[in-house]
């Protein structure tokens, strides 16, 4: 008799934040390429689910909505994919038990967490962050964990052309050309990472727009936790080249589609930043020093892209000991980052 090999049927695991979901879009791409027969899914949350959408890596998307009593609902779907395998690509207590309860035979987590112990779950360990790697590199450890052998870490996110014609059209209706510079300025980070304030961005986009008045461009806003006060003080710049565009886009996808238009994106460490990444966009990202927010951490992973941090020594001298003070605002200015553009502009 033939041995056939069971085919491994394998769930992605991430219900946290949008950037962390982008991190695990090389492990699913690596997956595939190394079980090349292999069922693979993600379960996300139901906006994050978007970063995922038209992934060709995967074969099913399952979400699981924290705000609703959807617990069992969530453990039965899973059960109906047969799974043999799943990855938590971070310690979540809730989902550690839905894989359980799911009745799937193999499951890693990170870590020796007491759920994970109680479930029986098996592990790769971060080693304390000790060398400290990126995250999407701790995600692939899971992967390699049962048999991917890789170092690349490259975000995919991906578009259909109809979404990106219906990009095309949103900017043309604003009379923007597609010759044009579109640069993206992503300004807050929804309390994920240190980032400056409001005065120091709108010094920022002075400043952008005296250097590239020369020049067709663009300037594109999309945070909506951009405050009143400082949208009003933006508009008595009277440059018709200003957009903030963030009340007009709809949900994540809509997102990913815009940004997808952009040719200079700008942001501290946040999810569209992360996006921008995905879609290979030229970035500059901003960064403080302390190792939970890093450019090691959690800085873009494209080639066309310049990761600005904070210096070692300038933190060791303006942060606090516990790097609850943080000395972001003026530890970069506004000219690092027209430099950074400056060098991206020279990348064809």
């Amino acid at each position: 008799m033939l041995n056939r090999k069971k085919q491994k049927r394998i769930l992605i695991v991430r219900t946290d934040r949008v950037g962390d979901v982008c991190y695990i879009t090389p492990a699913l791409r690596e997956l595939r390429r190394t079980f090349s027969d292999a069922y693979v899914a993600a379960l996300t949350q139901p906006h994050t689910s978007n970063l995922i959408k038209n992934n060709p890596n995967v074969d099913a998307i399952i979400v699981d909505d924290l705000a609703k009593e959807s617990f069992w609902k969530v453990v039965k779907e899973i059960r109906k994919h047969k799974f043999t395998h799943a990855l938590l690509m971070q310690p979540t207590e809730r989902a550690a038990y839905q894989l359980f309860f799911a009745g799937i035979p193999y499951r890693v987590g990170v870590g020796r967490i007491l759920y994970e112990v109680i479930t029986f779950m098996r592990s790769v360990s971060r080693n304390k962050y000790i060398p400290l790697r990126h995250e999407a590199d701790y995600c692939m450890d899971l992967a390699r964990k049962i048999g991917v052998v890789t170092d690349n870490l490259k975000l995919e996110i991906f578009l259909t052309e109809l979404e990106k014609d219906e990009a095309k059209i949103f900017f043309d209706k604003k009379g923007i050309a597609e010759t044009e510079l579109k640069a993206f300025f992503h300004f807050g980070s929804l309390g994920s990472a240190p980032h400056w304030n409001e005065e120091k961005y709108f010094s920022l986009i002075q400043k952008f727009c005296d250097a590239y008045s020369y020049e067709k461009y663009r300037v594109i806003l999309t945070a909506r936790e951009m405050s009143q006060e400082f949208r009003e003080k933006i508009s008595t710049l009277n440059n018709s080249r200003i957009h903030d565009i963030s009340s007009e886009i709809g949900d994540l996808r809509d997102m990913i589609k815009i940004i997808s238009q952009a040719d200079l994106f700008f942001a501290p460490s946040t999810g569209p930043l992360h996006i921008a990444d995905a879609l290979n966009i030229k970035c500059v990202g901003l960064f403080c020093h302390r190792n939970a927010s890093r450019a090691k951490l959690h800085g873009v992973l494209n080639e066309q892209s310049i990761n600005l941090e904070v210096t070692e020594e300038y933190c060791s001298k303006h942060c606090s000991n516990d790097k609850e003070k943080c000395a972001i605002q003026t530890g970069l200015n506004e000219e690092d980052v027209l430099v950074a553009f400056n060098k991206l502009l020279t990348i064809k």
